[in-house]
């Protein structure tokens, strides 16, 4: 797996993140990014189908670095790898346009979740192994049977295109991708920054699938509608975009709570690696509003499970296994 994730072309690879600027998976778009950028092994860009911020779901709006057309520019010879996460429409005209440009001019594509789908989309998975998030398997199986989908890893490679499984999994992905370009031992270093105890492809595929459970609890909590919080994140210069990332997400994926951010002014608000993100809403001297989150230490690999847990104590042990599926997380 890391000899096939080699830099193509660059010694200091140009790593290109695609968004769609209306709609873009938030921790797909933004852990890869933080953790690469932690690395500084390569060149991370934030690109959008078009300029301007990218809003991401469940939660949070980021600015770009570049739109397509800037980055061709910039880079007419292509990127070195391109990470695809998953996105609202998986058959963005303009993106699988420029994901075969890029496959063409040799970068290695790089599924995140549900990416994949994109991925096969752009016909660039025909007659590759290949995995995806648990719940778009099916659909992605049923639409390219020439796909040969392999269970029980969380990321795959095959001649110049990596997916992954579930969202959770961009983490791992990223530390191997650092592996690959700068060695094991600065894996490690990121790795013990993170919180990460290993990184390899082991996973069980089997718990992941739509249980009865799974579907109760979505109905459930869908149906405390006049119950429903906003758990509130304080924007903060210099916070890390990473756990900022996982917690809005986990508790945006709870159907009881959605995560809002805000500061003391409405301009975009710089975090650790250059990540900008846009409060949602502005304070302009009001008071702070009733319920706020606080990030936990910056331990990326680690919040995820302290959310998960703070997600059990708020709202029930069966709300965190929801939200912990969704995430393919055990």
């Amino acid at each position: 797996t890391v000899a096939a994730l080699k830099p193509p072309k660059r010694t200091r690879p140009v790593i290109a993140v695609i968004g769609i600027n209306d709609g873009t998976e938030t921790t797909d778009y933004l852990m890869p990014t933080g953790i690469l950028r932690r690395a500084d092994v390569a060149e991370v860009l934030l690109v959008a189908t078009a300029a301007g911020p990218v809003t991401l779901y469940p939660a949070l709006k980021v600015d770009s670095d570049f739109s397509v057309e800037q980055f061709d520019a910039r880079y007419p010879e292509g990127a070195d790898f391109v990470i695809v996460p998953a996105m609202r429409r998986a058959d963005d005209a303009a993106v699988l346009t420029w994901l075969r440009a890029q496959a063409k001019s040799g970068a290695v594509i790089i599924g995140i979740c549900a990416g994949a789908t994109i991925v096969a989309n752009a016909g660039l998975l025909d007659g590759k192994r290949a995995t995806s998030h648990w719940y778009f398997v099916p659909q992605m199986r049923e639409r390219h049977a020439r796909i040969q989908y392999v269970p029980d890893r969380r990321f795959v490679v095959d001649n110049g295109v990596a997916t992954t499984t579930g969202i959770s999994a961009s983490m791992p992905m990223a530390v191997t991708l650092i592996e690959a370009i700068a060695g094991r031992a600065r894996a490690a270093e990121v790795a013990k920054e993170l919180g990460l105890r290993s990184w390899d492809a082991s996973h069980r595929s089997e718990p992941f699938r739509v249980s009865r459970d799974f579907a109760f609890q979505v109905v459930h909590n869908q149906a405390y509608f006049w119950k429903h919080e906003e758990m509130n994140i304080e924007l903060t210069p210099g916070m890390d975009g990473v756990t900022l990332a996982i917690m809005a997400d986990a508790w945006s994926r709870t159907y009881r709570s959605r995560a809002v951010t805000y500061a003391a002014m409405p301009d975009a608000v710089e975090m650790r690696f250059g990540l900008r993100i846009h409060p949602e809403r502005a304070l302009n001297g009001d008071m702070p509003p009733p319920w706020v989150v606080a990030l936990h230490p910056d331990r990326p690999a680690r919040v995820l499970e302290e959310t998960l847990q703070d997600i059990r104590n708020r709202y029930g042990r069966r709300t965190g296994n929801l939200v912990a599926v969704q995430l393919e997380y055990l």
